[in-house]
This record gives structure tokens, C-alpha cells and sequence, in this order.
């Protein structure tokens, strides 16, 4: 814990409250560790219950996590902004593989189409709003065509309002969700945040193991989450083999939501494979972020009748819809050959990027064999990021991804130049040896 912020308060309320002062203004950092309760109980003179459950509620927010003998600390994103900023800027002349999203040089234009949607775009009230019918009828068909079951559709505000939603839709705080392990940050945020519990499933190259999903089943979990194909930050892709293994597990379970995260969309050379439809509860989720920017902050979702009619009745109590702009801005983009032309080309470069590190790395053990990362696992993650940098490389900690898999780092290759592989593979490879010998 910061040595200049003690937290402070004499009910449970005004304790979780400072420290949550403490996380917005900075006096404590992401990782930082809280005292014991009972550490914490004498020092503002309160019972050991007070501060355990001002704790309590700390963690069901998802601020706080506990890791049995290494105490309570401070979540690496807990979800409350900041007033200052905290995070570590990527300095001039350093390559940055760490920030994770699109090259902004592979991603089509959009202004050739705004510039033709506001000659035509429709004036209109309240009454106007909602999924455009044609946005999903183009939905409808490429789903089919990957072999997503037909069912109800509805657009979200990107991919993890689309999660967010459903999970809300049926699951209540306490409840226990099997997610990736490694798996993508932000989910696992999200899923502390709405205060439920995060069950762990191994991850392979070929997806969630058959075995992960098996304890995750037998530990009572009330929904899972799965990326199907570029999974970040490990690259998996689900292969029809392994599908089949997983369908096969969740038959008797059919009272679980699956929810399926396809962020790479058209970005994604590897086919679908999809869960969807194995149990009586599921929404598969499509963005659009990925193949045409993060600022088209829309995602397309098939599911149940039942799923997706509960999105959309708490949406209307919210935002409402997307906005109709950018539905009709994703139907120009759709629809049009140049972009089509556009994805496909960053698809492929991206492929070679991408495969372009693996084969400089030699033999050493790496993953991603779709998608825009490569995972390594190494022996310290803090000395191999520090020491990466000082080489003129950011690569992002494998702490943001992980709940109890082992230690890693994360290469973005999506803005790659393929020439600098080499000199990238090289680093690691020189600070992985370095700490062999300093352990031997």
C-alpha cells in the first residue's frame, strides 16, 4: 500500500468508501496490498467485522481481491476512474506491441460513406429507434453461413455491452461464471465488477481444454464465456474437434448461459465453430471494432428468444438502441466491395505478421495461432516488461490476463513490421536466458 494513504472511517460504509477515495485520486495503486482486517480493525480502533465487511463489499464491486496468502490487494483495473493517470506511457522510439488493438493503417475508410449517408440519413423522434431490419438481415446471413443456429438478433453497444447484458439478464452477484484462464482483461474485470465469481478453464491452442470445462461444470458455474477464435491474449482458436468435445460436456446442462465472444469477425482466416444452441440459454456475439475500427462501437447478437429479448428490454430502460447512424453506417460497409477487399487484405497481412514472430522466436515455446497476439510464457514477467523496454520494446504483463495460470507476456503483432521480428524475438530470448542463469 502507498505509504502516504492510510484508509480511514469508523463504519464499514466510510471504510470501502476511503479506499475507494484512495483508488480515484491514486494514493493507491493497481496491486497495492491493504492491511489484514485485523491489522486494519486496531489501527482505526473498529471490530474486525466492520473492516471484513467493508471488504466484502469492496470485493463485490470489484475493487479488491483476495489471493489467499498473498492478502488483499488492490485489482490490476478496478473499475472506478482515475483522476490522475496512472499508466505507463510508451516512450518516443520504442515500439509499442503492447496496446492490443487494429494496425489503424489496415482499417477502411469511413468517410467516403458518412459523406453519402447524410445526403439520405432519415429525421425522426423516439419512435425511430432500434435494430435496423436490414442491418439484420445482413446479420441473419452471415451467421448462418458460419453455422450460428437461427434465432432472435438484436445490435449492442460492442462486443462487451453485448456480454454484459446477458450475463445481467440472468445471473445475480455471487454467481460463478467459467471464463479463460488466459483470458481477455477486460471480461475479467467486467465479471468482478458485477460482483459475480470467475471459475478458471484452461486454455490451449485449440481453446478451452475439455477437462477445464469439466471442473468448471462440476464447481456449479451458472454461465461460461468463450472466445471462439483469436482469442486474446493467447491467439486460441476452437477447432471443430474441440467443439464437438465441448458440446458434448454441456449435454445435461442446459440450464447454463453460454455466451460467445467473436471479436475478429471478418478479421479471422479460421472458420467458426460455434457453441451456440448446446444449452437452453446462449447469445453469440459479433463486433465490429476489430475489422472496421474501435470507434464503431457495435456488435451484433444472435440468441435465444429469451436472451435477447431480456438485452433489449433493459436497453429501452437505457441507452435505448445504437444509434441508427452507425447501424446504417455498418450496412454501407457491409455492402460495399472496397472495404470488403479492405478486411480481407488485413486479414492476410495481419496472418503474416503474426507468424512472422513465432518463426524469430526458434523453438521457444510460444502461442497464437490466429489473431493479433502471440502469448510467451516466461519466468518474470516484471523483469522480462522493464527489461523489454529498456530495449526499445513494450510488451504488456501477462498479470491483466491470468488467474492462476502461470506467468507470461503479451505481443500485439498487429502494427508489426515483419523485418523487426527478429530484433523482437531477440530481446526476449536474451532476457529469458538472463534469468535462467541469474537462477541457476
Amino acid at each position: 500500500m502507498a505509504v502516504q494513504y492510510q484508509p480511514s472511517g469508523g463504519t464499514a460504509a466510510e471504510i470501502s468508501a476511503s479506499i475507494e477515495t484512495g483508488i480515484r485520486t491514486g494514493g493507491l495503486d493497481a496491486g497495492a496490498p491493504l492491511p489484514p482486517v485485523r491489522t486494519l480493525a486496531v489501527t482505526l480502533g473498529v471490530s474486525p467485522a466492520t473492516v471484513a465487511a467493508a471488504y466484502r463489499a469492496l470485493r463485490e464491486r470489484g475493487l479488491i481481491e483476495t489471493a489467499g496468502r498473498g492478502g488483499t490487494r488492490i485489482r490490476p483495473r478496478p473499475p472506478v476512474a482515475r483522476r490522475t493517470v496512472h499508466a505507463l506511457p510508451v516512450p518516443e522510439g520504442v515500439v509499442d506491441l503492447a496496446t492490443g488493438g487494429p494496425d489503424p493503417h489496415l482499417l477502411p475508410g469511413l468517410a467516403r460513406h458518412l459523406i453519402r449517408l447524410s445526403h439520405d440519413l432519415p429525421t425522426g423522434g423516439y419512435e425511430r429507434g432500434g435494430p435496423l431490419p436490414e442491418l439484420l438481415d445482413l446479420a441473419g446471413e452471415r451467421f448462418a453461413a458460419d453455422g450460428i443456429p437461427s434465432g432472435r438478433l438484436t445490435v449492442t453497444g460492442g462486443a462487451l455491452d453485448g456480454i454484459e447484458r446477458a450475463l445481467v439478464a440472468h445471473l445475480r452477484p455471487g454467481d460463478r461464471v467459467a471464463v479463460e484462464d488466459p483470458g481477455w482483461a477486460n471480461l475479467l474485470d467486467l465479471v468482478a465488477a458485477l460482483g459475480l465469481t470467475a471459475v478458471p478453464m484452461p486454455v490451449d491452442d485449440e481453446g478451452p481444454t475439455e477437462a477445464g470445462l469439466a471442473a468448471a461444470l462440476a464447481a456449479g458455474v451458472a454461465a461460461l464465456v468463450v472466445t471462439g477464435r483469436a482469442q486474446n491474449p493467447t491467439g486460441a482458436f476452437v477447432t471443430r474437434g474441440r467443439a464437438a468435445a465441448l458440446r458434448r460436456r454441456l449435454q445435461g446442462y442446459r440450464e447454463i448461459l453460454v455466451l460467445e465472444d467473436d471479436h475478429a469477425a471478418e478479421l479471422a482466416h479460421e472458420p467458426a465453430h460455434p457453441l451456440a444452441g448446446s444449452t437452453g440459454s446462449w447469445a453469440y456475439v459479433r463486433s465490429l471494432s476489430k475489422p472496421y475500427g474501435p470507434d464503431l462501437r457495435m456488435a451484433l447478437v444472435a440468441g435465444d428468444d429469451t436472451t435477447v429479448a431480456r438485452i433489449e428490454g433493459r436497453m429501452r430502460l437505457g441507452t435505448g438502441w445504437v444509434s441508427t447512424v452507425l447501424q446504417r453506417l455498418a450496412v454501407e460497409l457491409w455492402r460495399d466491395p472496397e472495404t470488403r477487399d479492405t478486411v480481407a487484405r488485413a486479414r492476410d497481412l495481419y496472418a503474416v505478421r503474426r507468424q512472422a514472430l513465432r518463426d524469430a522466436f526458434d523453438g521457444m515455446p510460444t502461442h497464437g495461432v490466429s489473431g493479433i497476439n502471440v502469448w510467451v510464457p516466461v519466468a518474470d514477467e516484471t523483469s522480462m516488461v522493464a527489461g523489454l523496454r529498456e530495449d526499445g520494446v513494450a510488451v504488456a504483463p501477462g498479470s491483466m490476463y491470468r488467474l492462476v495460470s502461470p506467468p507470461a507476456i503479451r505481443i500485439t503483432t498487429a502494427a508489426l513490421d515483419p523485418r523487426d521480428a527478429p530484433r523482437v524475438a531477440g530481446a526476449v530470448l536474451r532476457r529469458a536466458a538472463g534469468t535462467v542463469r541469474r537462477q541457476v
